[in-house]
């Protein structure tokens, strides 16, 4: 199996490594230092599970790579849309595009039945430029269950979590997908194929909805969060919300926001992704977070003025990032 993993950041080395150990052929599409700690040493994973390093190609160049059978998208969401020309040289005819991302994702209502089917979120498929880079008839949707770092260029460091959920839009058991799970199963992985995807999409969403603004916004880790009174009950009021609009659009998570604070909680002094890239002066991941719920709470009348007012000072702390 030929697996690329384009945006080989944090999660995506991580991923490459472990397929890469386990036999698949991975090549890493990354860039400036740590593209260049890579091809010196590899990958090198600091994990409590065992620390390894793995030697996969690495490239900045897809044209060098040639056509795959799976790409694995480590990217952040608001970099797909520009992603059509680094894609296309991986395609072939049966290649899939397994999409890693936090949030409500491009094919949320591809080959989803009821009112809403083919609905395009403007918010996070503005204008449909991302199914132009990203076709819906490849997409596997992937929620990850993993926190992981990049310590320095070429070294990840793996905190907790070896889950990776795929699934089809369609709900369908694939060969697609069992093909992947396989592969990352042998490089010592979960990975699970759901035929619900979109219940895992909303339980991580309850969490990354709430703490990885308020992570930014406060410049506080997850368990600082949930040791204040006030943002706990910041995070609650915005975690009810959420799950009111996903069971406006046909899905309940089936998780209690008790249960999610306490998965937060074990996280300890974790930073998030958005903490991250705001400490590094990345722009933030918040579309397929905060605006996609508000447009689908629009769509659906759900009254969500907890997400609203977090939306709007984040989104305003995004635009000061570009200026």
């Amino acid at each position: 199996m030929k697996v690329a993993v384009l945006g080989a950041g944090a999660i995506g080395a991580y991923v490459g490594a472990a397929l890469h150990r386990g036999g698949a052929e991975v090549h890493l599409i990354a860039r400036g230092e740590h593209l260049r700690a890579i091809r010196e040493a590899g990958v090198r994973v600091l994990s409590p599970r065992g620390d390894f390093t793995a030697h996969p190609h690495a490239t900045d160049d897809p044209r060098e790579v040639g056509t795959v059978d799976h790409v694995f998208l480590g990217l952040k969401a608001n970099s797909y849309a520009a992603a059509g020309a680094l894609v296309r040289p991986l395609l072939h005819e049966s290649t899939t595009l397994i999409a890693a991302q936090n949030g409500i994702p491009w094919w949320y209502f591809h080959g989803l039945k009821g009112p809403y089917q083919g609905y395009r979120i403007e918010s996070v498929d503005p204008g449909g430029s991302v199914t132009a880079a990203l076709p819906l008839e490849r997409a596997v949707g992937c929620v990850v269950y993993a926190a992981t770092e990049i310590e320095e260029p070429g070294l990840v460091r793996h905190l907790e979590g070896t889950r990776f959920s795929i699934g089809e839009p369609s709900g369908e058991l694939t060969a697609r997908c069992v093909d992947f799970s396989e592969a990352m199963t042998r490089g010592g992985l979960k990975c699970p194929v759901e035929q619900d995807l979109r219940k895992d999409v909303w339980i991580k969403l309850m969490g990354n909805i709430a703490f990885n603004p308020i992570s930014a916004l406060a410049r506080a880790t997850m368990a600082g969060i949930c040791r204040h009174d006030g943002a706990r009950e910041l995070v609650v009021a915005m975690m009810r919300e959420t799950v009111e609009v996903a069971r406006r659009v046909g899905c309940d998570p089936g998780v209690s926001i008790e249960r999610r604070l306490r998965g937060a909680e074990k996280a300890g002094e974790h930073k998030t992704s958005t903490l991250q890239d705001l400490e590094k002066g990345k722009p933030l991941e918040l579309d397929v977070l905060l605006a996609a719920v508000v447009e689908l709470a629009d769509l659906t009348g759900a009254e969500v003025p907890t997400l609203r007012a977090i939306h709007a000072v984040s989104d305003l702390l995004n635009e000061s990032l570009a200026s």
